[in-house]
């Protein structure tokens, strides 16, 4: 027998049917991991009745899958408890520790299995770090019902994975698990153990926050909650028979005392993956909506990720360019100061001149009429080729230039009674002023309301001189 084929302790305690393997040398999460289906918490999007598995499991035929979630949402676990739903031997590789040999092994085992009427389900964890060409050798075996391939990653696999790949398996989003699946696990927790968490109700809501949606994480500070107890004096071990914890009358710890024992989750964040485009499109959306609250939140969360903030400051220079635009043209000025401030301070001094820009640019009038000016005009540009300037425009640097008519009868428009002589300065052959599609309208946000009256007037202006000539006509 293979050593993927030999039973575990997790098959063993599923045939005594004990509810939860409690093994005291193992870690809290690993003798928690549930036995059925039913006992996942926090997926039933997924696993309910009328849900994608749970059609699946009813018709008794697994397709191949692609799971995407956060780590501790239970992936490892769902892949495991469908293979024994369905009746497929379980078949698990690593695609950090895994090559291309090792596929070979589990599809010839597969194969093998499959002469005999057996299934396989091949669990991949992080299937992600398998390279385009390993990505494609999954597809033979797929394709032919060889395995049923049960991917799992916490990064998007439209980045990640190869279309080939993608297009036979379905993807399923698995949650970050909520308060209520958290606080549920807890409840499972102090059940195996026999022993309440020596925690206020305060502490017992920060270390659900704490966890921030991780399953596992979340069981690993209770171990560590659990420790600090039988070290305080506050409750015996499990296996003395006692309650334990508060029950005990031992010390709780309070809110503030327990991120003395625990250190909350890292967040989430990857500078390289989907948290990076996710968080950055929630900055900008956040300041374009005009909500500087949301605005700073976001910019807190990136920088605590580690975000690189030239980063952020660079995408502030183009919000201020597109979104605020014209509506309020010192926004493009503060955005390029603060850049400068933290390029001079660095962090985390400098960081507040980028919080100062976001503030800024998420309470100021917005209008994109210079972004799609911009457009119509490049859109006209492609269009009209290589019209030449008109000739009056043009400077006339020599005697030759200036017989060829280069700079006749050119105004001087800050010379003009009105500082403004209404000359065309479109290339001859474009159309006239009156059938020509205008490229920047002004808004009525912010500045750009005196921008379209001024606008207005020296149209008005244009009109006035275009029917004076005329007239001399």
């Amino acid at each position: 027998m293979s050593p993927q084929d030999a039973p575990s302790l997790f098959d063993a305690a599923a045939e005594d049917g004990g509810s939860v393997v409690d093994d005291p040398t193992r870690p809290l999460a690993d003798r928690l991991r549930p036995r059925v289906l039913a006992d996942v918490v926090g997926q039933d999007h997924l696993l309910a009745s009328d849900a994608p598995l749970g059609r699946m499991i009813a018709s008794g035929r697994l397709s191949s899958i692609v799971l995407w979630g956060p780590p501790g949402c239970g992936k490892t676990t769902i892949a495991r408890l469908l293979a024994d739903r369905t009746g497929l031997v379980f078949e698990q590789v690593s695609a950090t520790f895994s090559g291309v040999a090792d596929l070979r092994k589990v599809f010839a085992s597969a194969a093998r299995r499959r002469q005999i009427g057996r299934g396989t389900l091949l669990f991949v964890d992080e299937i992600h770090r398998f390279n385009r060409a390993q990505q494609d050798s999954f597809l033979p075996y797929v394709e032919d019902g060889t395995v049923v391939l049960v991917g799992a990653t916490t990064e998007n696999p439209s980045f990640e994975l190869n279309g080939a790949l993608l297009s036979r398996c379905q993807v399923l989003v698995l949650h970050r698990l909520d308060g209520g699946a958290l606080a549920e696990l807890l409840e499972r927790a102090e059940s195996l153990t026999g022993r309440e968490l020596p925690l206020t109700g305060q502490a017992r809501a920060a270390l659900i926050a704490m966890a921030d949606g991780d399953g596992r994480y979340l069981l690993s500070m209770v171990e560590q909650v659990l420790g600090w107890a039988r070290t305080a004096g506050g409750a015996p071990d499990a296996g003395d028979g006692g309650s334990g914890g508060a029950a005990d009358g031992g010390p709780l710890l309070d809110a503030e005392a327990l991120t003395a024992v625990v250190a909350s989750r890292a967040p989430l964040y990857d500078k390289s993956g989907e948290e990076h485009y996710n968080l950055i499109s929630a900055l900008h959306k956040s300041m374009r909506g005009s909500d500087p609250d949301a605005a700073l939140y976001w910019l807190a969360r990136m920088l605590a990720g580690g975000e690189d903030p030239l980063y952020v400051v660079r995408r502030l220079v183009r919000f201020a360019s597109e979104d605020v635009g014209m509506a309020d043209s010192g926004a493009l000025t503060v955005a390029l100061a603060a850049w400068e401030a933290y390029e001079r301070l660095g962090s985390p001094e400098g960081e507040l001149a980028i919080a100062q820009a976001v503030v800024y640019l998420a309470t100021a009038p917005k209008s994109v009429a210079v972004y799609r000016g911009l457009g119509r005009a490049q859109k006209a540009a492609h269009r009209t080729g290589s019209l030449a300037p008109p000739a009056h425009i043009l400077n006339a640097p020599t005697r030759l230039m200036k017989e060829l008519g280069y700079g006749a009868g050119y105004q001087y428009d800050p010379d003009t009674a009105d500082g403004f002589s209404g000359a065309d300065y479109f290339p001859d052959g474009y159309p006239p002023p009156g059938e020509r599609e205008p490229f920047y309208e002004p808004t009525d946000h912010g500045y750009e309301r005196r921008i379209r009256e001024r606008l207005a007037h020296w149209e008005a202006l244009r009109r006035e001189r275009e029917e004076r000539r005329g007239s001399r006509g």
